[in-house]
């Protein structure tokens, strides 16, 4: 298929944009598409992810700028968010820790959520296994309020109960 813009090289890249509930299609070469700006073309796909990155935070979309007055660094790497921004890949996994609260935006809207919800590992997963029964539960337990069956939901309650006793969280929530 030939380019639609130069229509002499073969295209490489389809093309989709939706402006105001209208959809353009457009077949691209390497070349009209750099030049158009739809891409900034780069092969080595590292850093293509870090550019990725990159382009979502300076465009302001995950960036608040209250967060980053502070430029608290993480205590292990010395990494700090404008560090992250700038780079586009976290530091160590301690970073996880010290900028959590401003890494869940954007992990809630990359993954729909910003906890793990995938396998879990036959060693060492028993307490996350049972903090996500207990989460199931715990939404179970709202659909039987919200239907006024009290007597289910009390069971489901003292179910709660137990399985937080098992894993020492005795009756906090998570």
């Amino acid at each position: 298929m030939l380019c639609d813009e130069c229509k002499s090289r073969t295209a490489c890249m389809h093309i989709i944009k939706i402006v105001n509930n209208q959809k353009t299609e457009k077949n691209l070469c390497a070349e009209c598409a750099k030049a158009a700006g739809e891409i900034s073309l780069s092969f080595d796909t590292q850093s293509y992810v870090h550019d990725f990155l990159k382009g979502i935070f300076n465009h302001g979309l995950f960036v608040d700028p209250q967060m980053l007055r502070g430029q608290e660094s993480c205590s292990e790497c010395g990494m700090t968010y404008t560090d992250f921004n700038r780079k586009g890949k976290v530091g160590c996994s301690a970073c996880y820790t010290v900028f959590g609260g401003q890494f869940e935006p954007l992990l809630k809207r990359i993954h729909g959520s910003s906890s793990h919800t995938g396998k879990i590992p036959k060693r060492n997963g028993g307490t996350l296994k049972i903090k996500q029964q207990i989460k199931k539960i715990r939404q179970q337990l709202e659909q039987y309020v919200i239907n006024e069956e009290y007597e289910k939901a009390v069971l489901l309650r003292d179910e709660i109960k137990n399985l937080e006793k098992e894993i020492g969280l005795s009756g906090k929530g998570e």
